[in-house]
């Protein structure tokens, strides 16, 4: 028995068709935990317990664990922005938007074109608010930076 490839041409150990991978392996040197909200509660909305408050935490590796590095970045995947309100605001800046999307909980930054917004505050993992940098009229993109690099919304906001 041997190994072959597609056309039926046999396979060499030397010719084994595959590449060096780089994926170290990583030791976990404290206990890690994953966070998320209660979901929703199942009784009628008028229920007081149909909202309940509050997170559970869970041990998701323990220390001393060993991990592929792939595996630690699948745990931070990059934010999405799917809307930003108001879209326009005055070329003297100072408007208070507010950046919806998706693992917005780790944005360190908002940019307007090269320009940095300031006073971010994150709100929810779904929803940060900044206030917007003087600029010049006309589209700009808007980057929001998190662990996982930049992500740009392509002319998102606008300069009037």
């Amino acid at each position: 028995m041997g190994l072959y490839t597609a056309d039926n041409t046999r396979i060499t150990r030397t010719a084994f068709p595959a590449v060096n991978a780089v994926d170290p392996e990583m030791v976990v040197t404290a206990d890690v935990y994953s966070t998320k909200p209660f979901d929703q509660g199942t009784r009628p909305s008028d229920s007081r317990d149909s909202a309940p408050q509050g997170s559970i935490r869970t041990l998701l590796f323990k220390a001393g664990a060993v991990l592929r590095k792939s595996q630690i970045d699948k745990l931070f995947p990059p934010a999405t922005v799917k809307n930003i309100t108001p879209a326009t605001g005055p070329a003297a800046g100072g408007t208070v938007i507010t950046l919806t999307g998706t693992g917005l909980d780790g944005v360190a930054d908002v940019k307007f074109g090269s320009a940095a917004g300031t006073n971010l505050k994150t709100l929810s993992s779904e929803k940060i608010q900044v206030t917007t940098p003087p600029g010049t009229a006309g589209a700009v993109n808007v980057v929001v930076n998190d662990d996982s690099g930049p992500v740009t919304k392509a002319t998102a906001f606008t300069y009037a």
